[in-house]
């Protein structure tokens, strides 16, 4: 997604949700650099990390009210940048799996009008099952470019894919 979209710059503050273990954030912190600041939430703790720059929490992004006073005792209104890595915990029936991740993707274009700064990005993680026309439906508003995206890395087997949302637009309604 970076090689193809390049939505991290040095400098820029990252909220990544759905981050554990964290191998994202570590490669987020070496972009970004000790300017920016990785912020990565889970309902799993994370590992302290190394670096500076990644600053971790456990959080359920579906409880706005806690997930709001954590993101705001870091002292971060905005971020540069929105990657959303989450899924729901699968039963394998993928309508129902579907509809949940569906749920959690709703709720990161939520952050995205209240918390992501004109111009910048955000990435959902898709699973089989997920009604993608209604979340590009969504993210028109926002962004002035919204991609589909598929990895090469990921296995031919799974049904995974991302919705890029690109510039986010600073008229857009919030």
């Amino acid at each position: 997604i970076q090689e193809r979209f390049h939505i991290l710059k040095p400098g820029d503050n990252v909220l990544d949700l759905g981050a554990a273990p964290g191998s994202f954030l570590q490669y987020v912190s070496g972009i970004i650099g000790p300017r920016g600041l990785a912020v990565g939430v889970d309902i799993t703790p994370i590992k302290p990390f190394e670096q500076k720059n990644i600053i971790t929490f456990v959080a359920d992004v579906t409880d706005e009210t806690a997930l709001s006073r954590k993101l705001d005792g870091i002292g971060i209104a905005k971020f540069n940048v929105i990657i959303s890595d989450m899924a729901p915990s699968t039963s394998g029936i993928r309508f129902l799996d579907g509809g949940r991740s569906q749920t959690l993707n709703e709720q990161v274009l939520r952050l995205a009008e209240r918390c992501l700064k004109p111009g910048g990005h955000a990435v959902l993680k898709l699973l089989p099952g997920v009604d993608e026309g209604a979340l590009v439906k969504q993210m028109k508003p926002l962004f002035r470019t919204v991609r589909h995206f598929r990895p090469e890395a990921i296995r031919k087997s799974s049904g995974e894919q991302y919705l890029i949302g690109l510039q986010r637009l600073s008229g857009a309604v919030q």
